[in-house]
Protein backbone atom coordinates (compact mmCIF):
# COMPACT_ATOMS: atom_id res chain seq x y z
CA UNK A 1 0.00 0.00 0.00
CA UNK A 2 1.32 3.74 -0.53
CA UNK A 3 0.56 6.57 1.24
CA UNK A 4 -2.42 7.30 3.07
CA UNK A 5 -5.62 9.03 1.12
CA UNK A 6 -6.71 12.30 2.04
CA UNK A 7 -9.77 10.59 3.74
CA UNK A 8 -7.47 8.76 5.90
CA UNK A 9 -5.42 11.81 7.14
CA UNK A 10 -8.88 13.74 7.34
CA UNK A 11 -10.10 10.71 8.99
CA UNK A 12 -6.87 10.41 11.62
CA UNK A 13 -7.15 13.93 12.65
CA UNK A 14 -10.60 14.14 13.46
CA UNK A 15 -10.88 10.62 15.22
CA UNK A 16 -7.16 10.55 17.18
CA UNK A 17 -7.21 6.68 15.46
CA UNK A 18 -7.08 5.24 11.99
CA UNK A 19 -6.59 1.34 11.45
CA UNK A 20 -4.64 0.91 8.15
CA UNK A 21 -4.70 -2.83 6.74
CA UNK A 22 -0.83 -4.43 5.71
CA UNK A 23 1.84 -2.51 7.37
CA UNK A 24 3.99 -5.33 6.89
CA UNK A 25 4.43 -8.30 4.80
CA UNK A 26 3.35 -11.73 5.80
CA UNK A 27 7.02 -12.69 5.73
CA UNK A 28 7.84 -9.88 8.46
CA UNK A 29 4.79 -11.62 10.38
CA UNK A 30 6.29 -15.09 10.52
CA UNK A 31 9.68 -13.53 11.87
CA UNK A 32 7.95 -11.77 14.62
CA UNK A 33 5.86 -14.31 15.93
CA UNK A 34 9.08 -16.84 15.61
CA UNK A 35 10.98 -14.60 17.73
CA UNK A 36 8.12 -13.69 20.12
CA UNK A 37 7.31 -17.53 20.25
CA UNK A 38 11.03 -17.53 21.56
CA UNK A 39 10.94 -15.59 24.00
CA UNK A 40 7.91 -17.30 25.56
CA UNK A 41 9.42 -20.39 25.78
CA UNK A 42 12.31 -18.76 27.36
CA UNK A 43 9.80 -17.27 29.85
CA UNK A 44 9.18 -20.67 31.28
CA UNK A 45 12.40 -20.28 33.31
CA UNK A 46 11.66 -17.87 35.04
CA UNK A 47 9.54 -17.25 37.83
CA UNK A 48 9.60 -13.05 37.86
CA UNK A 49 10.58 -10.21 35.84
CA UNK A 50 13.73 -10.96 34.18
CA UNK A 51 16.51 -9.39 32.07
CA UNK A 52 17.49 -6.06 32.08
CA UNK A 53 16.61 -2.84 30.01
CA UNK A 54 18.72 0.71 29.57
CA UNK A 55 17.97 1.66 33.06
CA UNK A 56 18.06 -1.19 35.00
CA UNK A 57 14.68 -2.63 34.98
CA UNK A 58 13.01 -5.65 33.88
CA UNK A 59 13.37 -6.16 29.43
CA UNK A 60 10.50 -9.50 30.21
CA UNK A 61 7.38 -8.57 31.93
CA UNK A 62 5.40 -11.89 33.78
CA UNK A 63 1.82 -11.41 34.06
CA UNK A 64 0.81 -12.61 37.46
CA UNK A 65 -0.41 -16.55 37.14
CA UNK A 66 2.54 -16.92 35.17
CA UNK A 67 3.83 -20.32 35.41
CA UNK A 68 6.20 -22.95 33.16
CA UNK A 69 3.13 -25.00 32.67
CA UNK A 70 1.01 -21.77 31.20
CA UNK A 71 3.54 -18.79 30.22
CA UNK A 72 1.70 -15.22 30.41
CA UNK A 73 4.96 -12.93 29.40
CA UNK A 74 2.79 -9.70 28.93
CA UNK A 75 5.67 -7.51 27.56
CA UNK A 76 8.47 -6.93 26.44
CA UNK A 77 10.24 -3.69 26.69
CA UNK A 78 12.01 -2.33 23.97
CA UNK A 79 12.21 -5.95 21.78
CA UNK A 80 14.07 -3.41 19.22
CA UNK A 81 17.58 -3.09 20.98
CA UNK A 82 17.90 -7.35 21.12
CA UNK A 83 15.92 -8.27 17.72
CA UNK A 84 17.50 -7.26 14.13
CA UNK A 85 13.77 -8.35 13.22
CA UNK A 86 12.02 -5.77 15.49
CA UNK A 87 14.57 -3.33 14.71
CA UNK A 88 14.14 -3.61 11.31
CA UNK A 89 10.27 -3.41 11.29
CA UNK A 90 10.71 -0.33 13.88
CA UNK A 91 12.26 1.61 10.75
CA UNK A 92 11.11 0.17 7.58
CA UNK A 93 7.40 -0.74 7.69
CA UNK A 94 5.09 0.96 5.78
CA UNK A 95 3.64 2.60 9.48
CA UNK A 96 6.77 4.99 9.37
CA UNK A 97 5.77 6.39 6.08
CA UNK A 98 2.75 6.84 7.19
CA UNK A 99 2.99 8.55 10.47
CA UNK A 100 5.34 10.70 8.82
CA UNK A 101 2.84 11.72 6.41
CA UNK A 102 0.96 12.76 9.58
CA UNK A 103 3.38 14.36 11.94
CA UNK A 104 6.56 14.82 9.85
CA UNK A 105 8.18 14.70 7.31
CA UNK A 106 10.60 14.51 9.52
CA UNK A 107 10.53 12.05 12.54
CA UNK A 108 12.39 10.02 15.55
CA UNK A 109 11.85 7.01 17.09
CA UNK A 110 10.38 7.76 21.10
CA UNK A 111 10.29 4.19 21.90
CA UNK A 112 8.91 0.37 21.55
CA UNK A 113 7.57 -2.61 23.24
CA UNK A 114 5.23 -5.86 22.83
CA UNK A 115 2.10 -5.78 24.40
CA UNK A 116 0.71 -9.77 24.37
CA UNK A 117 -2.48 -10.89 26.23
CA UNK A 118 -2.47 -14.74 25.58
CA UNK A 119 -5.53 -16.66 25.50
CA UNK A 120 -6.96 -16.24 28.82
CA UNK A 121 -4.71 -13.28 30.35
CA UNK A 122 -7.19 -11.35 33.08
CA UNK A 123 -4.58 -8.09 32.15
CA UNK A 124 -6.80 -5.49 31.70
CA UNK A 125 -5.74 -1.95 30.84
CA UNK A 126 -7.41 0.88 32.43
CA UNK A 127 -8.18 4.22 30.26
CA UNK A 128 -5.51 6.09 30.11
CA UNK A 129 -3.75 8.74 27.39
CA UNK A 130 -0.23 8.25 26.64
CA UNK A 131 0.85 11.79 26.74
CA UNK A 132 0.46 12.61 29.88
CA UNK A 133 3.24 9.91 30.23
CA UNK A 134 5.46 11.61 27.73
CA UNK A 135 5.39 15.12 27.58
CA UNK A 136 6.87 16.77 24.93
CA UNK A 137 7.25 20.40 23.62
CA UNK A 138 4.51 19.59 21.21
CA UNK A 139 2.09 16.65 21.12
CA UNK A 140 2.75 16.04 17.60
CA UNK A 141 3.22 12.46 18.08
CA UNK A 142 1.65 8.77 17.11
CA UNK A 143 1.70 5.82 18.55
CA UNK A 144 1.61 2.75 16.31
CA UNK A 145 -0.14 -0.41 17.03
CA UNK A 146 0.67 -3.66 14.60
CA UNK A 147 -1.21 -6.03 14.75
CA UNK A 148 1.57 -9.51 15.12
CA UNK A 149 -1.91 -11.53 15.50
CA UNK A 150 -5.48 -11.21 14.05
CA UNK A 151 -7.21 -8.52 16.59
CA UNK A 152 -11.11 -9.47 17.39
CA UNK A 153 -13.51 -8.22 19.53
CA UNK A 154 -13.16 -11.20 21.88
CA UNK A 155 -9.31 -11.30 22.47
CA UNK A 156 -8.98 -8.04 24.00
CA UNK A 157 -8.41 -5.18 21.28
CA UNK A 158 -7.85 -1.55 22.17
CA UNK A 159 -10.35 0.52 23.09
CA UNK A 160 -10.30 4.12 22.12
CA UNK A 161 -12.54 7.15 22.55
CA UNK A 162 -12.82 9.36 18.82
CA UNK A 163 -11.60 12.69 19.15
CA UNK A 164 -10.53 12.68 22.78
CA UNK A 165 -7.13 13.79 21.30
CA UNK A 166 -8.85 17.46 21.21
CA UNK A 167 -9.91 17.50 24.55
CA UNK A 168 -8.16 18.04 28.02
CA UNK A 169 -5.23 16.05 29.18
CA UNK A 170 -6.83 14.25 31.98
CA UNK A 171 -5.59 14.05 35.46
CA UNK A 172 -3.61 10.61 36.01
CA UNK A 173 -2.44 11.55 39.36
CA UNK A 174 -4.80 10.86 42.23
CA UNK A 175 -4.78 11.47 45.83
CA UNK A 176 -1.17 12.16 45.25
CA UNK A 177 -0.57 8.38 43.25
CA UNK A 178 0.52 8.56 40.02
CA UNK A 179 -2.06 5.73 38.89
CA UNK A 180 -1.63 5.85 35.14
CA UNK A 181 -5.31 5.85 34.58
CA UNK A 182 -8.17 8.36 33.98
CA UNK A 183 -10.27 9.20 37.03
CA UNK A 184 -13.44 6.48 37.28
CA UNK A 185 -15.79 9.62 36.75
CA UNK A 186 -13.88 10.57 33.01
CA UNK A 187 -13.98 6.79 31.87
CA UNK A 188 -17.64 6.92 32.41
CA UNK A 189 -18.38 10.11 30.87
CA UNK A 190 -16.63 8.36 27.89
CA UNK A 191 -17.15 4.71 28.02
CA UNK A 192 -20.63 4.90 26.01
CA UNK A 193 -18.35 6.54 22.85
CA UNK A 194 -15.67 4.04 22.91
CA UNK A 195 -15.35 2.34 19.91
CA UNK A 196 -13.22 -1.21 19.50
CA UNK A 197 -10.36 -1.16 16.77
CA UNK A 198 -9.80 -4.58 15.36
CA UNK A 199 -8.34 -6.31 12.02
CA UNK A 200 -6.31 -8.80 10.45
CA UNK A 201 -2.77 -9.87 11.20
CA UNK A 202 -0.14 -7.30 9.61
CA UNK A 203 -2.65 -4.00 10.14
CA UNK A 204 -1.41 -1.07 11.81
CA UNK A 205 -3.38 0.61 14.60
CA UNK A 206 -2.19 4.67 14.36
CA UNK A 207 -2.84 6.24 17.15
CA UNK A 208 -2.83 10.18 18.84
CA UNK A 209 -0.67 10.45 21.62
CA UNK A 210 -3.48 12.65 23.41
CA UNK A 211 -6.41 9.78 22.81
CA UNK A 212 -8.30 8.60 25.87
CA UNK A 213 -7.64 4.52 25.37
CA UNK A 214 -8.16 0.97 27.38
CA UNK A 215 -8.76 -2.36 26.80
CA UNK A 216 -10.33 -5.60 28.38
CA UNK A 217 -9.00 -8.91 29.07
CA UNK A 218 -8.84 -11.69 26.31
CA UNK A 219 -11.48 -13.97 26.89
CA UNK A 220 -10.62 -16.05 23.66
CA UNK A 221 -8.21 -18.77 22.97
CA UNK A 222 -6.69 -17.02 21.02
CA UNK A 223 -3.49 -14.29 21.76
CA UNK A 224 -3.50 -10.71 20.63
CA UNK A 225 -0.29 -9.82 20.54
CA UNK A 226 0.99 -5.88 19.33
CA UNK A 227 4.32 -4.52 18.35
CA UNK A 228 3.91 -1.04 19.48
CA UNK A 229 6.36 1.87 18.29
CA UNK A 230 5.62 5.26 19.35
CA UNK A 231 7.24 8.12 16.99
CA UNK A 232 7.26 12.29 17.24
CA UNK A 233 7.84 15.30 14.85
CA UNK A 234 11.96 15.67 14.76
CA UNK A 235 11.12 19.09 16.57
CA UNK A 236 10.01 18.14 19.66
CA UNK A 237 11.97 17.79 22.72
CA UNK A 238 11.21 15.33 25.69
CA UNK A 239 10.24 17.15 29.09
CA UNK A 240 10.73 14.58 31.36
CA UNK A 241 12.92 11.00 31.34
CA UNK A 242 11.77 8.38 28.92
CA UNK A 243 9.82 5.99 30.86
CA UNK A 244 11.34 3.05 28.39
CA UNK A 245 14.41 4.57 27.48
CA UNK A 246 16.79 2.36 25.34
CA UNK A 247 20.04 2.94 22.87
CA UNK A 248 17.56 3.72 20.36
CA UNK A 249 15.29 6.17 21.68
CA UNK A 250 15.15 9.13 19.17
CA UNK A 251 17.05 8.25 16.35
CA UNK A 252 15.63 10.00 13.26
CA UNK A 253 13.80 7.70 10.82
CA UNK A 254 12.84 9.61 8.65
CA UNK A 255 13.86 13.36 7.48
CA UNK A 256 16.20 15.86 8.48
CA UNK A 257 17.04 17.11 11.44
CA UNK A 258 16.00 21.05 11.67
CA UNK A 259 17.62 22.06 14.47
CA UNK A 260 14.65 23.84 15.81
CA UNK A 261 12.40 23.37 18.28
CA UNK A 262 8.40 23.44 18.27
CA UNK A 263 6.63 24.27 21.20
CA UNK A 264 2.46 24.15 21.73
CA UNK A 265 0.77 25.14 24.57
CA UNK A 266 -0.58 22.83 27.58
CA UNK A 267 -0.39 22.18 31.23
CA UNK A 268 -0.31 18.88 32.96
CA UNK A 269 1.80 17.26 36.21
CA UNK A 270 5.08 15.36 34.81
CA UNK A 271 4.29 11.66 35.22
CA UNK A 272 6.02 9.38 37.52
CA UNK A 273 9.07 7.43 36.42
CA UNK A 274 8.29 3.67 36.68
CA UNK A 275 9.93 1.93 39.13
CA UNK A 276 8.47 -1.64 38.09
CA UNK A 277 9.33 -3.24 34.89
CA UNK A 278 5.88 -1.75 33.24
CA UNK A 279 3.16 0.72 33.81
CA UNK A 280 0.59 -2.16 34.29
CA UNK A 281 2.52 -2.52 37.90
CA UNK A 282 1.70 0.96 38.51
CA UNK A 283 -2.75 0.65 37.20
CA UNK A 284 -2.30 -2.58 39.81
CA UNK A 285 -1.19 -0.81 42.35
CA UNK A 286 -3.47 2.29 42.06
CA UNK A 287 -6.55 -0.32 42.22
CA UNK A 288 -5.35 -1.83 45.61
Amino acid sequence: MGELTQDQLDQFWRDGVLVVENAVSEQDLADMRSVFSDWVEQSRAHDADYGETLDGRARFDLEPGHTAQTPALRRVQSPEEISKIYANIMRRAQTVDWVAQLVGPAIKFHHGKINSKLPGAATKVKFHQDFPFQPMTNDDMVTALLFVDEVTLENGPLEVVPGTHKGPLYAHWHNGVFTGAVADEVFESHAEKAIKCTGKAGSVCLMHSSVLHGSAPNLSKEPRTLYITTYYAEDAIELSPNALPSTLTHELVRGEVSGRVRCTPYEMLLPEVPKDTSFFAQQAEAQG
